[in-house]
């Protein structure tokens, strides 16, 4: 999609020192004509498997992103292990959010509607920086987006322990495995809500939810557990199910999963339910259960 992109790179306060960031917003013309405030901020947190990825390497899919929203997209960095271990990440993520509300002008954003995603590893952030939004007072959250989301370090989903076995998602599940080993190194922190959102017990309060999969993938039984306790805490919860040709070569590398997360009318389903946010309030009343696929 051709769409001029106003482009920022910002620096945002974390708990260790400051994190860079990038801000993309869709441009008003032909060339880059820096527009107004938006009334909805994505904070969009990159893969990498909690041990790698870069705010260089998500560009293309972030810019794409943007071209596609009516929305500014703030792309943290974070900590990453094994240097920084869990909880770094976490509490990098939490104080991206944080910041992005207590001053909001400076992501060129109204300060409306705040909206909280992330793919692989960066969809385990989004999820616990919701977790931690709720349970610490705020800021409130509009919505949270989750793209093939790293959710059980105990791998014990039936998909993964049957790509452990397969020829070609045993790479994915083996680079997982060694992903939580390097971000999780104390066994105990394996069963922290903030470091696995699927063994928290509390989801009740957390804000409407897109839930994106793709058939095949073994990370897809977790995601489907994670919407299932989701939809049990009557949270709004939206799912969106993608096909890839060969799941096991589209899903190799961290980064593909983000291309995967857009293709086939992801974009479409993903600007819909983020347009949805900014028509309703944060608290707004339980819907059905919606499930699309592409």
């Amino acid at each position: 999609m051709d769409v001029a992109i106003d482009f920022r790179i910002l620096s945002i306060a974390g708990p260790a020192g400051p994190l860079p960031a990038r801000l993309y917003r869709a441009g008003t013309g032909a060339g880059v004509k820096a527009p107004g405030l938006a009334d909805t901020l994505l904070v969009f947190f990159h893969a990498g498997g909690f041990t790698s990825g870069s705010l260089e390497a998500s560009d293309p899919c972030m810019r794409d992103l943007a071209a596609h929203l009516d929305a500014a997209v703030l792309a943290p960095a974070y900590a990453q292990a094994p240097d920084q271990p869990f909880p770094a990440a976490a509490e990098d993520a939490y104080a991206a959010i944080a910041d992005c509300h207590a001053h909001p002008r400076r992501y060129r954003w109204s300060g409306r509607h705040l909206v909280v995603g992330g793919v692989e590893a960066g969809g385990n952030l989004a999820a616990v920086a919701a977790l931690m939004a709720r349970d610490r007072g705020g800021p409130p959250l509009a919505g949270q987006l989750l793209l093939m989301p790293m959710l059980d370090p105990g791998l014990s989903s039936s998909s993964m322990r049957c790509a452990a076995d397969s020829s070609g998602g045993d790479r994915i599940a083996t680079q997982c495995a060694d992903a939580y080993r390097d971000y999780l190194p104390r066994p105990c922190d394996r069963f922290h809500p903030y470091a696995c959102p699927l063994a928290s017990t509390r989801l009740k309060g957390l804000p409407p939810t897109m839930m994106v999969s793709v058939e095949g993938d073994p990370l897809r039984d977790e995601a489907n557990a994670y919407v299932c306790k989701l939809s049990a805490a009557a949270v709004p919860v939206e799912t969106l199910v993608l096909r890839v040709p060969d799941e096991a070569a589209a899903l190799g590398d961290a980064h593909a999963r983000c291309r995967a997360s857009f293709a086939a009318g992801g974009y479409e389903a993903i600007a819909a339910f983020v347009a949805s946010l900014s028509s309703s309030p944060p608290s707004r009343a339980p819907v059905a259960h919606a499930t699309r696929r592409s």
